[in-house]
C-alpha cells in the first residue's frame, strides 16, 4: 500500500510542495515527513491510523526533514537518514564548508536516531526498503528501492532539474548518482516535489545531458575571459532575479567539477564571486 501526501509548501524550488509517501498498512513507514507545519503532520498521522514505525529521510534539507522530530515524539517511531546536514560531503566540498559554512535551506538541528549506510535494508512483514547513497544534491543524501520503485527524493525530478548548490550539492557526486541508478534500472522513480518519473532510463539521459550542455556553454563563455559564477550565471540563464543566487550557485558547482578535472582554475577558494579561467 502506498500513499502520498502533499505538504502546503509550494515554491519556486520544491515546485508544488513536498511529497511525503506512506508504504505498509499494520507497520507504515514514512518517507520524507517534509517540512514542521502541524495541517501536514496532522496529515500523515491520519494516514498512518497509528501505525507507522519507521521515519525515513532522504536528505537533511528543511523541506525534507524538518518534520521528523515532531512525528517521531508523535509516534514513537525512530528516525533513519544518512547523517546530519554536513554529512557525506566529499573532500573538495569539505574544504569548501570549513571555509564558506553551509548552504541554504539546512536543517542544522536534523539528527536521525538510527544511521543508514549504502545498501542497508530496512525490513518488516510488509516491505524492504534498501538505502542507495546518491549524494549530488547533497553529500548525505539517500534514495530508497521498494522492489522496483525508487523513492529518489531531490536527485531527480521531472519538471525541472536539481539544484546542486556547493558545498552541500557537488556534480561530480551528482554524475556518478545518475550511473547508480541507472545501474539499478528501476521501473519507477518517486520524486520528493512532483509527479512519478514512469520513464526513469529517458530522464536520467535528459538530466545528464542537460548538465552536460550547461557545461559546454561554460567553457565556451570563459573562451572570452576570466569570470565568475554570478556573472556567468547572469549570462547563460534567463530566470527571474530571484532564482539568479541559486543559477550562480549551480554554475559554481560546475566550475568546482570543472577545476577537479584540471579544465578550470582558481586563484583563491571557489565561492560565487571567485574568478575563473581555463587552465
Amino acid at each position: 500500500m502506498l500513499q502520498t501526501i502533499l505538504a502546503p509548501n509550494p515554491s519556486p524550488l520544491t515546485g508544488p510542495g513536498t511529497n511525503t509517501f506512506l508504504i505498509g498498512r499494520d507497520q507504515v513507514a514514512v518517507i520524507d515527513p517534509g517540512p514542521d507545519m502541524p495541517s501536514h503532520r496532522d496529515a500523515i498521522l491520519s494516514a498512518g491510523a497509528g501505525r507507522i514505525s519507521h521515519i525515513f529521510v532522504t536528505h537533511a534539507h528543511l523541506d525534507h526533514s524538518e518534520g521528523a522530530a515532531a512525528l517521531a515524539q508523535a509516534t514513537g517511531a525512530p528516525v533513519l537518514a544518512f547523517g546530519d546536514a554536513s554529512s557525506g560531503r566529499s573532500v573538495a566540498m569539505q574544504r569548501l564548508g570549513e571555509a564558506t559554512g553551509g548552504g541554504e535551506g539546512r536543517d542544522l538541528a536534523f539528527r536521525p536516531d538510527l544511521l543508514l549506510r549504502d545498501e542497508d535494508e530496512v525490513t518488516s512483514d510488509e516491505w524492504t526498503l534498501r538505502a542507495i547513497h546518491t549524494p549530488g544534491h547533497m553529500g548525505g543524501h539517500l534514495a530508497f528501492l521498494w522492489d522496483q520503485t525508487l523513492f529518489c527524493g531531490d536527485l531527480v525530478l521531472g519538471w525541472s532539474s536539481t539544484l546542486i548548490s556547493p558545498p552541500d550539492g557537488d556534480l561530480l557526486d551528482y554524475f556518478r548518482s545518475l550511473d547508480r541508478i541507472e545501474l539499478l534500472s528501476p521501473t519507477r522513480l518517486l520524486p520528493a516535489h512532483g509527479d512519478p518519473v514512469e520513464a526513469p532510463a529517458t530522464r536520467l539521459a535528459e538530466l545528464r545531458a542537460h548538465r552536460q550542455d550547461r557545461t559546454a556553454q561554460i567553457l565556451h563563455a570563459l573562451q572570452d575571459g576570466p569570470a565568475d559564477a554570478a556573472a556567468l550565471a547572469q549570462r547563460l540563464y534567463h530566470v527571474p532575479a530571484a532564482l539568479m543566487p541559486a543559477a550562480a550557485r549551480s554554475v559554481l558547482a560546475h566550475l568546482i567539477a570543472l577545476s577537479e578535472l584540471g579544465a578550470t582554475t582558481a586563484t583563491t577558494l571557489p565561492a560565487p564571486e571567485t574568478p575563473f579561467s581555463l587552465r
